[in-house]
């Protein structure tokens, strides 16, 4: 499902990711003199790309050679979700035909209505709030954290090798990244959280926010993004995602030529989910939510 393979080497991404260590590396090395207002803003955006890189590595490039795509990736700029089981989920995800499902895709945000039903108190109130795109980026990365975590441990409780697996290698990546931070450049680690990591998965989340929606037809679940610069480079062009979904095994670079020859066509397909860039989703959304969280039609769901 990572789609086609790819044979050349994709100079490109490979350029991005050492920028990307560089820049983070820079800001972390030299964090004791520059103001906290700089430091946030670009290692926010540069840990984001790391998200985005690694989304793009998990889809087979920039090399042939999967092992040395993974190892470009591996130190983890965010600490909290294992780049192997990334892979794992995402491609799971990637079966189109459960998208938006809660049962079966690991990257709903949906629940369904009698499980949404049972939630009370507290934390109905935060689900809710995290459901608007000012929750999503203030409270969704704990959010996301918490409960990634404990389904993560439970798993490993349960005997899930595979899932101990990719928490092993994760441990050393994490490690990895705290000792050049705080025993290398000497920078506090809940400095390093506050001002980088935790912000960079808030940043991430604004693309995850409006991806898909539930509807009755799968070819209606995935939306387009026509965003600026600023954003289609943080999320390597996956805001369409449309396209994404159609080529998942395409170069971030050579999306938008696929998107531009094929427009009419993936409007026409997703019926119309489109929106003209994220300051649109910033006005419609930032307090407001898109979708209730309770699956609004359980008989659009796949029977199990």
């Amino acid at each position: 499902m990572a789609g086609d393979r790819i044979r050349e080497i994709e100079w490109p991404t490979i350029g991005l990711i050492a920028i990307t260590y560089l820049v983070v590396m820079a800001l972390v090395w030299f964090h004791a003199s520059l103001p906290w207002w700089l430091i946030l803003p670009v290692g926010a955006y540069f840990a984001a790309l790391h998200t985005s890189l690694q989304h793009e590595v998990l889809h087979g490039h920039p090399t042939g050679n999967r092992l040395l795509n993974d190892a470009m990736v591996y130190p983890t700029l965010t600490l909290w979700l294992p780049y192997h089981r990334y892979r794992q989920t995402h491609l799971m995800h990637h079966n189109d035909s459960n998208l938006t499902d809660p049962r079966l895709d690991p990257e709903s945000y949906y629940m369904l209505p009698e499980h949404w039903a049972e939630v009370t108190g507290l934390r109905r109130v935060l689900y809710e709030f995290n459901h608007t795109l000012a929750g999503r980026m203030l409270i969704g990365p704990a959010i996301s954290i918490i409960r990634f975590w404990t389904s993560e441990f439970r798993n490993i409780a349960n005997g899930d090798s595979e899932t101990l697996k990719a928490w092993a290698w994760f441990v050393p990546s994490v490690a990895l990244t705290l000792w050049f931070v705080v025993v290398i450049a000497g920078m506090p680690a809940w400095l390093y959280i506050l001002l980088i990591a935790y912000p960079g998965i808030s940043l991430a989340l604004v693309r995850s926010f409006c991806e898909h929606q539930a509807a009755e037809k799968i070819e209606h679940r995935t939306i387009i993004v026509e965003a600026s610069s600023f954003w289609s480079l943080l999320f390597l062009n996956n805001n369409l995602h449309v396209a994404h979904h159609a080529r998942p095994g395409l170069a971030w670079y050579k999306i938008p030529a696929f998107y531009r020859a094929e427009r009419e066509r993936l409007i026409a397909q997703n019926n119309g989910y489109h929106m003209r860039g994220y300051g649109e989703i910033f006005r419609r959304f930032f307090l407001r939510a898109k979708e209730p969280i309770a699956y609004p039609n359980p008989g659009w769901l796949k029977k199990l």
